[in-house]
């Protein structure tokens, strides 16, 4: 075994490590640990990919001195490699340009405390994209829900503090959820470990014992994970959350902790339960259906806003819905076009919530509409990556997003009667919705502003904020024009995932 087989164990160590020390550095250095934990944290990532890319199967490490089934351990294979270094990769990029902004909304007291956090969320994502046990999950979940609140409650005033309420209540009953599923798969089958429960679980559908036990428990996990990455209709919780919170947090959390979820979800499917059993206990379906509503209720709620920043929001729940439509398709190509969509929105919405807090500050911190016109004129890089990412939402060839929807159109034709109609016709609709209040929101940050608004001098952002803005923005492109590399990884990475 080569030192590159232990990266991804030293990826969350450092992580965690650095969680404890950063607490110890002053403000500015916290920053930098902060910079340079996630930069290695990706270098790690890369190399590992590297690695599986070179493997035919996905190989374990274990975690102290005891064996499957007895001790814990991760497993890596090249899907869990490619979700690492993507998401690793956009945090960095997040932070390179939202971390400037950080003086205005989280106090130089807090500063450590919200490095801290950024680094915990970063060692719980990546410990559930790795992680074999469930317990492991349960456990990094709650460190990811606590690291979540703190990133939001940090900016202190009334609407932050209504929206991280809302946010505790529905996250603690995830959990709960949660915690009650494992508990009761545990009782069943005795194994905590994911390839021995899927053995456990083959075996109770053969014989027919606790088939009911199993039903609520599946029921109670996909439950769970659905509230906590915002699955329609459980997604009161993600507007104001999104919008309230400081932008970088924002970026945080709807570009990469929601994904985190959703990957922990559909290993639980593959690699605990089994897609067939899924299917046969139309949990699949049910998916289906909450995706595809909320990729159409979550556009006309986002249509009807006023706030940029709530519009944007409400763009995530159905962005979210595309996920779980291709989930529940029930097919490997769904499931397939549903992890690009992961990677595709984890980059777009970050640098979306960026770019939009860039816009607003060049129009005198005002978020409606009518104050946003010319803003892409004051600021031309924030206007143009804005437009990018707007374009990939929408749909537009040669962005990522339109690889998105031209591969669940795909998946969708493998079906017959209803069921390709109905995906056919939720992709028109759902890209209709977007582009009106998307192609909206780019014509008025270049329409011509009205003369009896004074907008304050603009202040230049630093030119590094701008060029990671700007490096989001054309991977938004690559993701549409040389996507079939990634799209192999992620076809591949899922036979290994089983």
């Amino acid at each position: 075994m080569s030192i590159v087989h232990n990266f991804p164990f030293f990826s969350i160590l450092l992580c965690m490590a650095a969680g404890i020390f950063t607490s110890m550095f002053k403000q500015k250095l916290a920053k930098w640990v902060t910079f340079s934990v996630v930069f290695a944290v990706f270098t790690l990532s890369a190399f590992t990919l590297a690695l599986t890319l070179r493997l035919d199967a996905s190989y374990p490490f274990m975690m102290g001195h005891f064996p499957a089934p007895w001790g814990n351990e991760i497993r890596i294979g090249r899907l869990e490699a490619l979700m690492a270094t993507g998401f690793s990769g956009v945090l960095l990029l997040a932070l390179i340009a939202g971390f400037h902004h950080s003086p205005s909304f989280v106090s130089e007291q807090k500063t450590n405390l919200y490095c801290i956090m950024v680094d915990l969320a970063l060692a719980a994502i990546l410990a559930l994209i790795y992680t074999n046990d469930l317990f492991t999950v349960y456990v990094f979940i709650e460190i990811m829900t606590i690291a979540s609140c703190a990133l939001v409650v940090v900016r202190q005033n009334g609407h932050t503090l209504v929206a991280i309420t809302r946010y505790m209540i529905m996250h603690l009953l995830g959990s709960g959820l949660l915690l009650l599923g494992i508990s009761m798969l545990y009782g069943i089958t005795g194994h905590l470990l994911m390839q021995p429960l899927n053995q456990a679980v083959r075996q109770i559908v053969q014989t027919g014992n606790y088939t009911g036990p199993l039903t609520v428990v599946i029921a109670l996990i996909t439950s769970a994970l659905a509230i906590k990455s915002a699955m329609f209709p459980f997604h009161v919780w993600a507007p104001d959350t999104y919008a309230f919170a400081p932008p970088l947090s924002s970026a945080i959390l709807s570009g990469l902790i929601s994904k985190a979820y959703i990957f922990v979800l559909i290993k639980f499917f593959y690699r605990v339960i089994g897609m067939d059993v899924i299917i046969s206990q139309n949990i699949s379906q049910f998916l289906f259906i909450c995706g595809s509503s909320g990729m159409i209720l979550g556009s006309v709620f986002a249509i009807s806003q006023r706030d940029i920043r709530k519009m944007i929001a409400y763009s995530s729940v159905a962005q979210i819905g595309y996920v779980y439509m291709g989930l529940g398709m029930g097919s490997n190509a769904g499931t397939e076009a549903a992890l690009f969509q992961m990677l595709v929105h984890a980059v777009v919405k970050s640098v979306l919530f960026l770019a939009t807090y860039e816009l607003i500050n060049v129009s005198g911190d005002r978020k409606r509409f009518h104050y946003l016109h010319g803003a892409g004129y004051r600021n031309v890089v924030a206007g143009i990556v804005f437009t990018v990412a707007s374009l990939s939402m929408v749909g537009f060839p040669f962005t990522g997003g339109f690889i998105v929807k031209l591969n669940l159109a795909v998946s969708g034709m493998a079906y017959g009667g209803w069921m390709r109609a109905f995906v056919l016709v939720a992709l028109a609709v759902s890209t209709l919705l977007n582009a009106v209040y998307f192609l909206h929101t780019v014509v008025s940050i270049y329409r011509r502003p009205s003369q009896d608004i004074v907008y304050p001098s603009v202040v230049k952002s630093p030119w590094y904020a701008m060029a990671a803005m700007t490096v989001s923005a054309v991977v938004i492109l690559y993701l549409g024009v040389g996507s079939q590399p990634i799209l192999d990884i992620i076809k591949e990475g899922l036979k290994t995932l089983i």
